[in-house]
């Protein structure tokens, strides 16, 4: 087996391989993935995608590439075809991450890494990142059905209501994102939830880019106080099937929790999504956040998997 870079190859070479990673989001998290597999099928015609390839007689059978964002590196994914039966498995995916992390690490000006890889179960793919000085945050995925009756709205407090998202909502819902999640877990796993500026790049690239599913204004709301008008919450979701809606953000800010708007904006993107016929919704959490997994198993979701985030700061 070598281990090669990724942009020795072509879209021809990796589309079996990201045709079975496909089948794997479809079934582990009722997730089409076939938008994100375009744009790297896409980037590797390009030659643009840095990563490397696990091949064997002249077949890629795994990859993990990363990106660059100014003096941060993300990874963004890591798949071996036929992984739970595979028992090369574990040994191929650790190469791959020791190049991938090797190289991040050694790159001049990057000084920060970021992983989260929702397919591997937590502790899986592990040791690399740890060895290698990484934190280790386990996250939950989780879902509830929308195919059962809805629950009693929850009342709100005359002073906050709840409208659709709109694109003149950026500047405030990040002003938002970055005071909700000062000293927050999620402020570690993510850093662009720490400047203003990082909270926009981050709701820029869930609205405009694909690469969490296509943005659903219309399962995307904001909490606003009515005297001050300004933003103390907001819920944005994404299609990711046709009948599959997922939580990519959800925050309130801290003088304004325990007042039921989490659950309003919650019951919000559920009703509209109801409406629209859709089956299922979905959200990630980190584990440590106690309050929020309460409250969402308070709200019929139930955990599917436990994966891992991973942070290095050089």
């Amino acid at each position: 087996m070598e281990i090669l870079d990724l942009r020795h190859f072509s879209s021809v070479d990796l589309r079996p391989l990201l045709e079975d990673e496909t089948q794997v989001w479809a079934r582990l998290l009722s997730w089409d993935y076939s938008g994100s597999a375009d744009m790297i099928l896409r980037y590797v015609d390009g030659k643009i995608l840095p990563g490397y390839a696990a091949i064997e007689r002249g077949r890629i059978f795994g990859y993990a590439f990363f990106v660059y964002e100014g003096s941060k590196g993300v990874i963004g994914d890591l798949f071996v075809a036929n992984g739970s039966r595979n028992p090369n498995a574990p040994e191929i995916e650790t190469r791959l991450l020791t190049h991938v992390i090797e190289t991040l690490q050694q790159s001049p000006g990057v000084h920060r890494i970021e992983a989260q890889l929702l397919v591997h179960e937590t502790g899986v793919v592990a040791r690399p990142f740890l060895e290698q000085g990484f934190q280790r945050h386990p996250r939950l995925f989780m879902s509830t059905p929308l195919n059962r009756p809805a629950r009693p709205s929850p009342s709100l407090h005359a002073d906050v209501e709840i409208r659709p998202w709109s694109d003149q909502d950026y500047q405030a819902a990040a002003a938002a994102i970055t005071a909700a999640y000062r000293g927050h877990v999620d402020s570690q796993i993510n850093d662009q939830y720490r400047t203003l500026s990082g909270s926009l790049r981050f709701l820029n690239n869930i609205v405009r880019f694909p690469g969490c599913g296509l943005f659903d204004a219309g399962s995307s709301f904001v909490a606003v106080h009515k005297n001050s008008r300004t933003v103390v919450g907001l819920i944005l979701c994404s299609r990711v099937r046709h009948d599959v809606g997922h939580v990519t953000q959800v925050c309130v800010l801290p003088e304004h929790r325990c007042r039921g708007i989490g659950e309003a904006l919650l019951a919000a993107s559920a009703g509209n999504l109801r409406q629209r016929s859709f089956s299922l919704l979905s959200l990630t959490v980190t584990e440590a956040n106690l309050r929020a997994v309460e409250l969402y198993k308070q709200l019929g979701f139930t955990t599917n998997r436990v994966f891992d985030a991973f942070v290095w700061e050089g």
